[in-house]
């Protein structure tokens, strides 16, 4: 490996929440991979280890599993000099046959793995981008808290025979709901912590929105996410989300290699002659794939730049970005009624127009960047 001409040593971490166990392996091919000990994981015995470590050697490469821990270890490492790398836990090879597991042989594991090249590093975010990243995970359960009182509501109200044969959740429905009255009063309070707990879980969202927006004005990407507004069924959470989740785009040199971190190309289980297609992967981050399908089923209807459009798309789009959204809308809605004309079922549709949708995503941010860099 040309690798080892650059780093006189490479460090593998296995780091835990009080602890980190670290183990050295020597640059060259079959050289010594030794274990070197464990450490508090704290900042102050990080920093006393790794300086005693930088004056032994001069060059040294580092890595450690992406986890629960997140990226401080590697903000502090980057900081004092260090070269580190956090790599994807599910594309460290393994041996079936290997089943002991301990801190030793994971560091090791991981220092001998570094010094192969074997490893596959991840995109690290800054500070801003990871608060964004909080922001929406939140904001996503907070809905999914929604949900869950919505459906504990209608499971008691259907219990006690109260059916509401109109649209749920409008004004006039929760009217409705607030002027029930059950013969019992512990099954009263029972339905009105219901009630309120709905409500936290409403204002809960409302004031992660509010947040998103004001982070919003100060995060670097903001431009992309304005950008991403052009396309059809991408509104301002939809669009900072995705940002939020991939990141940096320019890791994907075509879009099929974003389609296939998001679980949404198709899979195959072949074996000598015989081939077998099967759904999409579904690897990676579900919450965008779900905003995804939420988007793409904007493109039901015939393509159209409607009043709505004309009014919610951002006056900073750049016309590039509404040629291509233009574009989007003319092959997307197409697709998915040439699909449905084949009696594809709808998911299937959606699916492949979600999987189509991420792909102009990924030409705007390309054209963007490009526009962006002439300038």
């Amino acid at each position: 490996m040309t690798t080892a001409l650059f780093h006189n040593a490479y460090i593998g971490l296995d780091v835990h929440k009080e602890t980190i166990a670290i183990a050295i392996a020597d640059p060259e091919r079959a050289g010594e991979i030794r274990f070197w000990g464990n450490i508090n994981n704290t900042p102050d015995s990080v920093r006393r280890t790794f300086t005693k470590l930088q004056n032994k050697y001069s060059s040294p490469l580092l890595c450690y599993e992406a986890g629960p821990c997140g990226y401080q270890l590697y903000r502090q490492l980057t900081l004092m000099g260090l070269e580190c790398q956090v790599v994807a836990p599910s594309r460290i090879p393994r041996s079936p046959t290997d089943r002991i597991k301990n801190d030793h042989r994971d560091a090791v594991a991981l220092a001998r793995l570094l010094r192969s090249g074997d490893l596959t590093t991840v995109w690290v975010p800054d500070e801003t981008h990871e608060a964004m990243r909080d922001l929406v995970r939140a904001r996503s359960a907070s809905k999914k808290d929604t949900k869950i009182a919505r459906q504990r509501i209608q499971s008691l109200l259907l219990r006690a025979g109260r059916i509401y044969d109109k649209k749920s959740w409008t004004k006039r429905h929760r009217i409705w709901l607030a002027n029930q009255t059950f013969p019992n009063a512990s099954q009263q309070i029972a339905f009105q912590h219901y009630i309120q707990a709905l409500e936290q879980s409403q204002v809960r969202t409302e004031q992660l929105e509010q947040e998103i927006d004001r982070l919003l004005e100060d995060w670097s990407l903001k431009d992309l996410v304005i950008q991403l507004q052009a396309l059809r069924g991408i509104a301002t959470i939809i669009a900072v989300t995705v940002v939020a989740e991939i990141g940096d785009f320019s890791r994907f040199d075509h879009p099929k290699q974003m389609m296939a971190y998001l679980g949404l190309i198709p899979g195959e289980y072949s074996s000598g002659n015989t081939t077998r297609s099967k759904g999409i992967t579904k690897v990676g981050n579900k919450e965008v794939r779900r905003l995804l399908y939420e988007a793409a089923w904007s493109y039901r209807n015939n393509a159209k730049v409607g009043s709505w459009m004309l009014a919610h798309t951002p006056s900073a789009v750049t016309q590039v970005s509404k040629d291509i959204a233009w574009k989007a809308q003319q092959r997307l809605c197409f697709r998915y009624r040439s699909l449905a004309a084949k009696g594809k079922k709808s998911q299937v549709s959606i699916t492949a127009v979600a999987r189509e949708l991420l792909g102009f995503m990924w030409d705007i941010v390309r054209a963007y960047r490009q526009q962006y860099s002439t300038v």
